[in-house]
């Protein structure tokens, strides 16, 4: 019995353990590469497990493995496979929702708002669903499944050791590195999609923890045979006239503009869903019949495209109608697949995407300038990284990935000046990538992974005083003095004989009260301010900071709600700038990595 009791109050060996291996990482940076190294090498096996069961489900499904490169679906009623699809989903999503009630979060929304923060039960749903979705045929990429499932296990293994909010968000750019190192067989594609992406910024903290994850994941991934089963094309000896290089910027604005249409569409769709008030357990199960019914016109409309992709470049360029009615196939597929509930991302079909639109500009500008010579596979190229970092953002990672894919620094340079083009423009014109746009149509505000969670945390109720004195609005200003000697308290706070929130009172300016004209005679609403401007205990410090700046007051009261105005403590702008100041230094320090080592 004593045995027992012992048992349950000291802590557990895995406590004992988790302590001992965050105490090292926060004292020895080793650690935390170390760390990083093994989230992303598993970040690896998962990507590789993901693909494999994905490409079983299009064998099983559609007899071939890479499906958007079939000539046609033969027999056709495989192309009923995403409606099947559909259903699997929508009816599973019920008991899914009355499992999980709350809303998943991606690895840039834990970064952004919650610390690095996520659930490994809610990724491992994700991942089967993108799973389901990406092997019926619907037109969705697999990535979404790669980085959550990698980030999903890092924060877990991050927030079973009790890491620190900067750690635990580094070791879950670490899962996304090691995940999408691993799909595209590029190290440096997965390392700046983290920093980019996940992370929101690039540290020279971050690099060696996030570059040890990238080559963990393809290593690991090649060790089960997976890995680089992105595209690769030889391009060389790259000589590009001015004429050249002018016409493949005007590729990268169309580009932008396409992706930009792209987003929009994806919110069209949904909202046209919503407007034919279907079940929601019902809407995939329709965008699947749609997706089906586009896979009789071209195969091009299923899955990531990434069989396409390939095709691209192994075969002798299609004609130009063909080219066009692909474009339109795919684009329509992967707007419905995404709006009607399927799960999945859109960097494959991106990247395909921008392939046709780089293959069809080249053909267009041949066929009304006979006189100017664009080489098909570089406009491609140029295709592909123009509209990834349209509808993905993260210029340098499409980038590498130029580079990673055809092995050319010279067309990596052109890659570069085309992704900075598109970024800006769709940055000035739009604001959002997908996933961000995603979250803005939810309601939320932020537009990368850069860590804003700690302000939202950073409320009111946490930076107020207590202790405020409160006097009634009735009473009279000649007992107000006698109460409140000057010096005693610089603000009070007037409040209702039912306890309400009246006005703020400046002490200086009751005592100052001219007795000869009667003011002492007065009630204290007379000399009360702000009656209408107060804060709320959960209103955070942004919030908080542009209703001081409006007021034009020094100190506001805190009420309960602005319903009931129970006052609940007093907060002055000074305090309020003065940690506001302080989180930012200590969000600076850990970004650049200056804490590390610091004492637990």
């Amino acid at each position: 019995m004593a045995h027992a009791e012992g048992a349950q109050i000291g802590p557990s060996l895995l406590q004992k353990v988790a302590r001992r291996a965050r105490a090292l990482i926060r004292r020895d940076e080793i650690s935390l590469i170390f760390l990083g190294f093994l989230s992303g090498s598993i970040a690896g096996l998962f990507a590789a497990g993901i693909l494999k069961a994905s490409l079983l489900l299009h064998l099983g499904l559609f007899g071939s493995e890479h499906l958007s490169a079939l000539a046609r679906i033969e027999p056709r009623w495989r192309a009923l496979a995403p409606l099947a699809g559909g259903l699997l989903l929508g009816v599973s999503g019920i008991f899914i929702r009355r499992w999980r009630p709350n809303r998943p979060v991606d690895p840039i929304e834990a970064n952004a708002l919650r610390g690095g923060r996520m659930s490994l039960s809610d990724s491992m749903v994700i991942t089967a669903q993108t799973v389901v979705s990406n092997g019926f045929g619907a037109s969705v990429g697999l990535e979404a499944a790669y980085t959550q499932m990698g980030a999903g296990f890092a924060s877990f293994i991050g927030a079973t050791l009790g890491l620190r909010r900067p750690d635990l968000r580094t070791l879950v750019a670490c899962g996304s590195a090691g995940a999408i190192a691993a799909a595209f067989g590029g190290p440096l594609t997965g390392a700046f999609y983290a920093f980019e992406l996940i992370l929101g910024a690039y540290t020279p903290f971050g690099l060696a923890p996030v570059g040890a994850a990238a080559i963990g994941g393809i290593v690991s991934a090649r060790a089960l045979g997976v890995g680089g089963q992105f595209a690769r094309t030889a391009i060389s000896g790259v000589h590009l006239s001015d004429e050249d290089m002018a016409l493949l910027a005007l590729l990268g604005v169309l580009c932008a503009a396409f992706g930009i249409a792209i987003m929009r569409g994806v919110a069209f769709v949904e909202e046209l869903f919503r407007w034919t008030r279907l079940p929601l357990a019902l809407q995939p199960a329709v965008g699947g019949l749609i997706v089906g019914g586009l896979a009789l016109v071209t195969p091009a409309a299923l899955s990531s495209g990434h069989g396409a992709t390939i095709a691209l470049f192994d075969a002798a360029a299609p004609a130009l109608s063909a080219i066009g009615l692909a474009l339109a196939v795919k684009s329509v597929a992967s707007m419905i697949s995404i709006g009607s509930g399927f799960r999945g991302g859109l960097f494959f079909a991106s990247l395909y995407l921008g392939g046709l639109i780089g293959q069809l500009y080249c053909q267009a500008i041949a066929l009304y300038f006979p006189s100017v010579t664009l080489d098909s596979a570089i406009s491609a190229v140029v295709g592909m990284t123009g509209l990834a970092v349209a509808v993905v953002g993260g210029p340098l990672t499409m980038s590498f990935l130029a580079l990673e894919t055809t092995g050319d620094f010279a067309l990596s340079v052109l890659m570069l000046a085309i992704a900075t083009l598109v970024s800006v423009i769709v940055r000035r014109s739009f604001g959002y990538s997908f996933a961000t746009w995603r979250m803005h149509l939810r309601g939320e505000s932020i537009r990368s992974a850069q860590d804003v969670g700690w302000m939202r945390d950073l409320t009111v109720g946490r930076l107020m005083r207590t202790d405020v004195e409160i006097a009634r609005s009735n009473m009279r200003i000649s007992e107000f003095r006698q109460r409140f000697a000057l010096g005693s308290a610089q603000w009070v706070v007037a409040i209702d004989p039912l306890g309400r929130y009246k006005g703020m009172v400046f002490v200086p300016d009751a005592h100052l009260a001219s007795a000869d004209a009667g003011d002492a005679d007065l009630d204290l609403a007379s000399l009360s301010r702000l009656p209408d401007q107060f804060l709320v205990a959960e209103m955070n410090v942004k919030t908080a900071a542009q209703i001081f700046e409006q007021s034009e007051s020094e100190a506001l009261a805190v009420v309960d709600n602005s319903t009931d105005r129970r006052v609940i403590g007093l907060l002055t702008e000074a305090h309020l700038l003065r940690r506001y100041a302080e989180e930012l230094d200590k969000a600076r320090r850990e970004l650049s990595g200056e804490t590390f080592g610091a004492a637990n």
